[in-house]
């Protein structure tokens, strides 16, 4: 019997991650796992525990060379690995930079030496566009606000780099907002529904910035990983999708939807009203389309609410905390001169 193809993971006990490993696993290719578990958990996991199909490697990304093992056959490498959050890049931008421009191009070269990946997949991230008009299409101008978005577009350039001139077969995908079961939960105060789910299981009122009016284009996370999957066995090489649902849901809706009370915490720098993806192009190109609406996606989160049991639990007084690097670096940025 022929040996099943190989597609490497890297962050892959993580978030979007572990999500793309079931959905390779369920289409019937083995999967090898790179993630330090720092972000990652392996609970995430647990269901291929005892596959043999699923490797979990623990490396840092970095550490992976040219002509490592992990890579030998692959078929597809999707690229999810790296550090996010928005307070600790302003903190530690040398972090940012080695994790998630030099960790992609060890992946790029891994990949390269390998000889036998038909498609390098990097999930990018939609910050790339600051502050952007919307509903935003592709070809928006780029204008990372902070160096979380700028080490991610970085990491993007060294992608299409390696296919214009080593011809790796690559694409990438722009997250704008994924949502959905096992997002992290320990960390940097960061993506709203972790902070929410926290705080409705410890009873405690939603921290809503602003006037909860801004908008954000959540994208369940299963979707996420059907889009990566179709834009890794595509036909199509060398192209930038933009990826959300194309129906950006307000903070008070999500409030709404949780059923708790709000209390208000001053609106940030830096963060823009709307984010809006259109998702035009990976609809005609991909023939991909969300599947999970935002009333079901939240449905599916809460009924595994105690998975968050465990994640920070953050109040205005913390936040505050945690957020006065991003207030002090960011609120005069715009006033710098260009």
């Amino acid at each position: 019997m022929a040996e099943k193809p190989l597609v490497v993971v890297t962050g892959g006990a993580g978030f979007i991650g572990s999500h793309m490993v079931d959905l390779c696993v369920a289409d019937g290719y083995r999967v090898h796992v790179v993630d330090n578990m720092v972000g990652g958990r392996a609970a995430n996991l647990e269901q291929h525990a005892g596959n043999p199909d699923v490797v979990l490697d623990e490396r840092d990304i970095r550490a992976v060379q040219p002509g490592d093992k992990l890579f030998e056959g692959a078929s597809y490498v999707v690229h999810f690995a790296g550090i996010g959050d928005i307070v600790p890049s302003i903190e530690r931008p040398m972090e940012y930079m080695s994790a998630n421009v030099m960790g992609t191009v060890h992946m790029l070269e891994a990949a390269r030496a390998a000889g036998t990946v038909k498609k390098f997949v990097y999930a990018a991230s939609s910050s790339c566009y600051g502050l952007a008009q919307t509903p935003t299409d592709e070809n928006h101008p780029i204008r990372p606000e902070y160096p979380y978005a700028l080490s991610k577009y970085q990491g993007e350039m060294a992608v299409f780099h390696w296919h214009d001139v080593y011809h790796l077969p690559v694409n990438s995908v722009r997250i704008f907002n994924a949502y959905g079961t096992r997002s992290r939960t320990s960390g940097a105060y960061g993506a709203v529904f972790g902070v929410f789910l926290r705080q409705k299981l410890a009873g405690k009122p939603f921290t809503v910035v602003g006037d909860g009016t801004q908008r954000r284009d959540f994208l369940f996370v299963t979707d996420v990983a059907k889009a990566f999957w179709a834009a890794a066995r595509t036909e199509k090489v060398g192209q930038v999708w933009n990826l959300g649902a194309g129906n950006p849901q307000s903070v008070n809706r999500l409030v709404a939807l949780l059923q708790g009370e709000a209390v208000h915490i001053p609106k940030r720098p830096g963060e823009p009203d709307v984010t809006h993806a259109d998702i035009a192009k990976i609809q005609r190109d991909l023939g991909w389309k969300p599947e999970v609406s935002f009333e079901e996606g939240v449905a599916k989160v809460v009924a595994n609410i105690d998975y968050w049991r465990e994640a920070p639990l953050w109040d205005p007084d913390s936040i505050a905390k945690a957020t006065k690097t991003w207030f002090e670096t960011l609120a005069d940025k715009g006033n710098a001169p260009s």
